[in-house]
């Protein structure tokens, strides 16, 4: 009887989830019902999935819509009739055009035009939909012959006055209008709602046949009707005979070449993998991984296979992984195991200027020519509480200063207090928190269908340029799709960047794949040990570096763990400082640590840190089945959907612990670690993955300093500011020089030691000055003044003033300020003019007398730069009003453990965390005057007193703190020093 509902998957129109949806429809008693999203098949698999569950006759269609204007509802009467509702909504997305008044004709689907429309014959399956006040009306009317064609359309889309308040709301979002001018024609009508069988033939005035016609329409549609159940591209070679040949033959060629002769446990494990991939029907999944590589391979891209894919020995035969699964002790079943209902995936990260290219390549070949079958994943971008307060106080007209006190408010309640508008938006924020608000594009997912990708999902796209998919992740997954990952990661562009820049500079070639030897390198470990990683991939970061000196890292299986027990599952139960102490202290290990778990992770003294480790304590401790302990694994991931499967788990992981004689105490600390992972835990072979490209990074930063800055510096990518990165260029000897009208590129570039900024980096030079000032330098040679410059490029005068600025003519025999005065002298009233070939050469202009001018204080060159670059490229102390105040060196912080003591500092990076009682505290990281990172601790009363205000130099008094050899500064007091003022000099 309903045959036009919307889920909130209607983007800013629908209010309901589908669940929701299920439970109204119930609540009135019905039997089936069908689901139409406008313009969106993004809930048709949860829908149908409900549905199957509550033993319901599920329907499902499209609302096709050209903005809130209903053209037609296309119900599908079968798979083939999906197929053909999402190819049609697909086109019109792609072409961006408006939907035609009349559908196809579509031999799978039906076809309700809502009424009034002007008279059209209908064809076969296809409908005159009839709100219950229009009968009357279209008895009179030319339809009325085909009364048995005529059916009841009461659209679904509130389930109460709030929710129809909601709609309202995410109407006015969609339109971005205030509420009180939301157009009428804008919204539904609150009459949208599900109502019983009685009350719909009491207002459609006994027509009962007219719901007759309804429900026979709905329950001829059966979406399982010819189903092609989701597959997996396959037969990749030929058959799936030939592709597992092709894979056991790759494989084995892989493994000779990695290992040499093979032993008799290498050749057994391969033949355990290959049995259990070609029994999960997994074969085509390794080969399609195993194309991308050899064909990245080819065009010489860098990549990384990391993740759970990691444990499979015939991904490292086969190059997708560099991670030696039998060297770590990595078990296969984490991957893929008889019990894993979901599908496995591999995650291969490329540079970010190859990952087109690799995605460009996969929708060329494994598309065809008459369907799709490849598109990009989609997520659901949801409503946080910040972005829905911003939104609906919009909605409402509130000042933007009230917007942003609000969205502190609802952070941590203070002293402002909301008025009764403000109430208001927090009410509906709260309420709309988590409501998908439009389709985005998943950071790296491709699916490879076997079947036309539309049988199973309608396609839209984005600016990309690839189209994506209306399910996301979970769905995806849970209806059996193998996703590729192929993500973007800039620590490759450095690794990458970095060796070209050494070939240009040195005459080097490098071998970076010899990870083994880099694993053996006595400066890496030296790096590693003191905690000297800036630059480097995944190991830069203020807590990274402080874990790596207290552990004194210098082993390969030492930087695996730390890659993963710095995650915040392990760090926030406790284990990750209980994880160094036992790591330094031997004969405590065995002590400390339960001897159950000793026994199932020694390597990690009794402490989980992997995905794996889960799973081994579930099975071995407590007794859970490997299915069970991979549902307890997935429940710690961030992609586990059914959260009653997951507590039914818990609930058996207490019942066989005791069973098994397990104690009340060492069961609940035991879940306790298990709980602490909770979307943050790695696996093993991720961990290695990232510390295998950690190596290469390092290698690079230890023999190369120079090179690998200037790479990590031109991929504008990794924890820190670019200003940190050239910090650690001086500090290692290089000449830093601002942009350079005839030396710099637009990128970074270094020439011996000197190192020259690129243009890239003045925040207001337009690129296409850039761009002329190379290109002329490349046809005309240098610039041998001003005059020359303007001659050659178009040029305004406020774009010169910028490369004057930074002093990009500071070849020239002129100070700066002379150089400003010729500027303007030469451009006045002259902006934007066109250089022009001159009859005699070059327009000359005669010399200038400038008048006297006051010496350059080279403090105003350091605000420039701070200005025009953003950061400075002296030493910003330099700049302080009183920059003799006394201060200590971070180098000697070991001779002041448990002193009060006073330093100063340049504010690098705070990370604002939240304590149990959810009070604010910071960890920051400074530079000193010697160039020195400090390491600082503030507590939530210091925070509150004595804030961090922004970048700046601080002066910072508190006392020295150690643990495990590191020092650190627990700050008292901190407060921002003030900077010389050039104006009041």
């Amino acid at each position: 009887m309903f045959l036009n509902c919307h889920s909130y998957f209607s983007f800013k129109y629908g209010t309901m989830s589908i669940q929701q949806l299920i439970k109204e429809a119930q609540s009135n008693e019905l039997k089936t019902f069908a689901l139409t999203d406008i313009n969106c098949t993004a809930g048709v698999f949860p829908f149908l999935q409900e549905m199957k569950k509550e033993h319901m006759h599920p329907v499902i269609g499209i609302d096709f819509r050209n903005g809130t204007q209903q053209q037609y509802i296309g119900l599908a009467r079968n798979h083939h009739g999906f197929f053909s509702l999402n190819q049609h909504l697909s086109f019109y997305k792609k072409k961006k055009k408006p939907f035609q008044d009349r559908a196809p004709e579509w031999p799978h689907c039906a076809v309700i035009y809502p009424f009034p429309k002007d008279y059209f014959p209908l064809r076969n399956g296809e409908y005159l939909g009839l709100a219950p006040s229009q009968i009357k009306k279209a008895l009179l009317s030319k339809w009325k012959d085909q009364k048995e064609k005529w059916v009841l359309l009461q659209p679904v889309t509130f389930c109460s006055q709030l929710s129809f308040n909601i709609h309202r709301l995410l109407r006015s979002m969609d339109l971005n209008t205030l509420l009180s001018k939301l157009p009428v024609s804008e919204q539904g009508q609150n009459t949208d709602r599900f109502t019983s069988k009685k009350e719909l033939l009491k207002k459609c005035d006994g027509a009962e046949w007219l719901l007759e016609n309804t429900l026979d329409l709905l329950y001829g549609c059966n979406f399982y009707q010819g189903y092609l159940p989701v597959e997996n591209r396959k037969e990749i070679i030929g058959s799936e005979v030939e592709d597992y040949r092709k894979l056991r033959d790759e494989t084995f060629k892989g493994a000779l070449k990695r290992y040499g002769q093979l032993s008799e446990i290498q050749i057994q494990r391969i033949h355990k993998e290959l049995d259990i991939i070609q029994q999960k029907n997994f074969v085509s999944y390794f080969l399609i991984n195993f194309d991308l590589v050899t064909y990245a391979r080819k065009k010489g891209f860098y990549y990384v296979g990391r993740g759970s894919g990691a444990n499979s020995m015939v991904a490292y035969c086969l190059y997708i992984t560099d991670v030696d699964p039998l060297e770590l002790d990595l078990y296969f079943e984490r991957f893929i195991n008889l019990y894993r209902k979901n599908p496995p995936d591999f995650d291969i990260d490329f540079s970010w200027k190859d990952r087109d290219e690799i995605i460009e390549y996969i929708f060329n070949k494994y598309n065809s020519p008459e369907n799709e079958h490849v598109c990009l994943l989609a997520t659901h971008t949801t409503f946080q509480m910040n972005l829905a307060i911003r939104e609906l106080g919009k909605v409402f007209g509130m000042p933007k200063t009230d917007i942003e006190a609000l969205i502190q408010y609802a952070v941590q309640p203070g002293k402002y207090i909301p008025d009764k508008l403000g109430k208001l938006v927090l009410k509906y924020g709260q309420l709309i928190q988590g409501m998908p608000s439009h389709l985005s594009i998943h950071a790296g997912g491709i699916l490879i269908s076997q079947h036309p990708i539309h049988y199973y999902t309608a396609t839209e796209i984005p600016p990309k340029g690839y189209p994506i998919s209306h399910f996301d992740m979970v769905v995806a997954e849970e209806i059996g799709f193998s996703k590729f990952d192929i993500l973007s990661q800039r620590g490759l562009g450095h690794i990458r960047d970095t060796l070209e820049i050494i070939q240009e500079n040195q005459g080097k070639t490098i071998d970076i794949h010899q990870v083994a030897t880099f694993k053996q390198d006595t400066k890496i470990k030296e790096h590693l040990r003191k905690g000297r990683t800036i630059g480097a991939f995944y190991v830069e970061s203020p807590a990274m570096r402080v874990l790596l000196a207290k552990l004194k890292t210098q082993e390969y299986l030492e930087l695996v763990a730390a890659s993963s027990i710095i995650r915040p599952g392990v760090a926030r139960s406790g284990m990750m400082r209980e994880y160094v102490y036992r790591h330094r202290t031997p004969s405590e290990r065995k002590k400390r640590a339960n001897p159950v778990l000793y026994e199932l992770m020694p390597e990690t003294y009794g402490i989980m840190v992997y995905q794996e480790d889960v799973i081994k304590v579930a099975h071995h401790f407590a007794g859970l089945s490997f299915d069970e302990a991979d549902i307890l694994r997935r429940g710690m991931s961030g992609k586990f959907r059914s959260r009653e499967e997951f507590e039914r788990v818990k609930e058996s992981f207490f019942k066989k612990s005791k069973a098994k004689g397990r104690g009340d105490n060492i069961t609940r600390e035991v879940w306790h670690q298990i709980e602490s992972f909770a979307g943050y835990s790695f696996a093993k072979g991720h961990s290695a993955s990232f510390a295998v490209e950690s190596y290469q990074s390092l290698f690079l930063k230890a023999h190369y300093p120079l090179e690998f800055m200037v790479g990590v510096i031109n991929n504008f990518g990794g924890f820190y500011r670019t200003e940190f990165y050239i910090h650690e260029l001086r500090m290692n000897g290089a000449d830093v020089q601002p942009p350079h009208i005839n030396e710099s590129n637009y990128l970074t570039k270094i020439v011996g030691k000197t190192v020259y900024l690129g243009f890239i980096h003045l925040k207001y030079l337009q690129k296409e000055i850039a761009e002329a000032i190379l290109r002329q330098r490349e046809v005309g040679g240098p610039f041998s003044s001003i005059n020359d410059l303007i001659n050659r490029v178009h040029i305004s005068l406020e774009q010169l003033l910028i490369l004057i600025r930074i002093d990009a003519f500071r070849f020239l025999p002129k100070s700066k300020q002379a150089l400003l005065w010729e500027a303007h002298f030469i451009l006045h009233k002259q902006n934007n003019r066109k250089p022009s070939p001159q009859l005699f050469g070059q327009v000359q202009y005669k010399d200038l007398k400038i008048p006297s001018l006051e010496q350059n204080d080279p403090r105003e060159d350091i605000l420039d730069q701070l200005d025009i670059l953003e950061f400075p490229l002296a030493p910003p102390f330099l700049l302080l009003k009183n920059p003799d105040i006394p201060t200590i060196k971070a180098q000697d912080f070991k001779k002041f453990i448990n002193r009060q003591v006073q330093i100063i500092g340049y504010l690098v990076t705070a990370k604002f965390t939240r304590t149990i009682k959810m009070e604010t505290m910071i960890f920051g990281t400074f530079l000193d005057k010697e160039g020195d990172w400090i390491d600082t601790v503030h507590f939530p009363p210091v925070v509150k007193s004595h804030p961090l205000t922004g970048k700046g130099v601080y002066l910072l008094k508190g006392k020295i703190t150690e643990e495990f050899d590191v020092c650190s500064l627990e700050v008292k007091y901190c407060e921002r020093m003030a900077y010389w003022n050039a104006a009041a000099s």
